[in-house]
């Protein structure tokens, strides 16, 4: 196990931020830490960061324990936090060579190292541009590449994609997926569900500091399926055909909007075809039906609202 939190607790007086948080994270995951502002995410990638200490309970990063070993713990992750520090009249290489001294790298490895990160994170070209003259979008890619700069095992993630633009976020997710493909272990909280979905393995939701799910992707979407919903368009006659479905055996709900016919069928129900049959036989003529797809954002929505148990 590569992360575990055992119990892991944060409080600020009687806030409770984290509560008894129980995360197991295997070697080469990639996990989406979901959850409203103030749930306790970035609470916790701080903790696995060693920059905030647990008010009980234990934290393991590849199975040193936050607080006691912390010093083993750093050399092994790399954190992007949800903002980036100014860093005045220092231009890109200048940025990365500085960090890199951190981490005792030096002469020709620090040189072919830093060639190496600029080139993963696409900003070869940007080298010797002034930090702050960066967009918002390449100050996330720079954060990026300092943080490959001592080849980590764990990457923790605090929001990445906030605040981009939708190609800023594209290149982001496009980074994240070579990064995975080169077995680091990823943490990765945000709001932008549907790129989480893209790019992790497992999820986990919290909300209010505690966890209410952990878990495989695909497990949590068919949790979250409450019912298959079909969405109809007849040519003409919407009406009478939304009718003649409400009288039809195993639908649940029938409703119109936006041109067209929201079928909700029986949990019992799996085998939609006969609709699609009874419309043909009462001479409706069918332009379209889709079922609506179950995804990470349904399931956010209906497990924090706790519609499913």
């Amino acid at each position: 196990m590569i992360i575990q939190t055992i119990n892991l607790t944060k409080k600020y007086g009687k806030l409770v931020a984290l509560d008894n948080l129980q995360l197991n994270i295997q070697e080469g995951e990639c996990f989406g830490y979901i959850g409203p502002n103030g749930a306790g995410k970035t609470t916790t990638i701080k903790i696995l960061a060693t920059l905030l200490q647990p008010t009980w309970g234990e934290a393991r990063v590849c199975n040193h324990v936050v607080g006691y070993e912390s010093r083993k713990i750093r050399p092994l992750i790399g954190y992007v936090p949800d903002f980036f520090g100014a860093y005045e009249d220092m231009v890109v290489q200048e940025y990365l060579e500085f960090f890199a001294s951190t981490y005792n790298i030096t002469g020709s490895q620090r040189t072919r190292v830093v060639g190496d990160v600029l080139e993963l994170t696409d900003l070869v070209y940007k080298r010797d541009a002034l930090v702050d003259s960066l967009s918002r979008g390449m100050q996330q890619r720079l954060s990026i590449a300092r943080v490959l700069l001592h080849d980590p095992k764990v990457l923790l993630l605090d929001e990445p994609a906030s605040g981009l633009d939708p190609r800023a976020r594209i290149e982001i997710r496009e980074l994240l997926k070579e990064l995975r493909r080169m077995n680091k272990t990823i943490i990765i909280s945000s709001h932008i569900l549907h790129e989480l979905a893209e790019l992790c393995t497992t999820v986990g939701i919290i909300e209010q500091g505690k966890l209410i799910y952990h878990g495989p992707l695909k497990e949590i979407i068919e949790r979250a399926r409450t019912g298959t919903k079909l969405h109809i368009r007849v040519v003409e006659q919407q009406d009478l055909a939304a009718l003649l479905l409400e009288r039809a055996k195993g639908i649940k709900e029938v409703a119109q909007l936006d041109g067209e016919i929201i079928v909700e069928l029986d949990r019992r129900v799996h085998d939609f075809s006969g609709i699609a049959k009874l419309l043909l036989e009462n001479n409706f003529k069918i332009r379209e039906i889709k079922e609506e797809e179950v995804n990470l954002e349904t399931a956010f929505m209906r497990l924090t609202k706790g519609i499913v148990q």
